[in-house]
């Protein structure tokens, strides 16, 4: 989660925690996404968000980078080891193509600032 982004679109997440979610592996091929994986677990941020901020969010992953991602209904562990049911993102028809470094920087930098070793250790472009 790349708090710029969101400050880019007005949107600030004031409830959010680290969380981790089990099945799911990230690849960048050219936009971050997640697939299903029984050997992988995915971290990132769960916040709090109405439906108008995920709506601006997610038409500017449609009409900044070209990706359409839909909602799917997962359950997260967060932080402080509780369970929470979460909406996460994922684009069901990614083309794989190379990442821009560009990009995968904006995603590396907060990765890094949450601790996030294990996820930068495996990007790929």
């Amino acid at each position: 989660m790349n708090f710029g982004v969101l400050q880019e679109m007005n949107d600030v997440l004031e409830k959010w925690a680290v969380a981790k979610l089990g099945n799911f592996d990230i690849v960048i091929r050219p936009r971050a996404n997640l697939l299903r994986s029984d050997q992988h677990c995915v971290y990132g941020i769960v916040a709090a968000a109405t439906h108008e901020e995920l709506g601006r969010l997610y038409a500017h992953a449609q009409d900044i980078l070209g990706e359409i991602y839909l909602p799917e209904a997962v359950l997260v562990e967060t932080s402080d080891n509780k369970w929470q049911p979460a909406l996460c993102y994922i684009c069901p028809e990614m083309k794989p193509h190379p990442a821009a470094s560009d990009y995968v920087d904006r995603i590396v930098k907060p990765a890094q600032t949450f601790g996030f070793n294990v996820l930068i250790n495996k990007m790929y472009v």
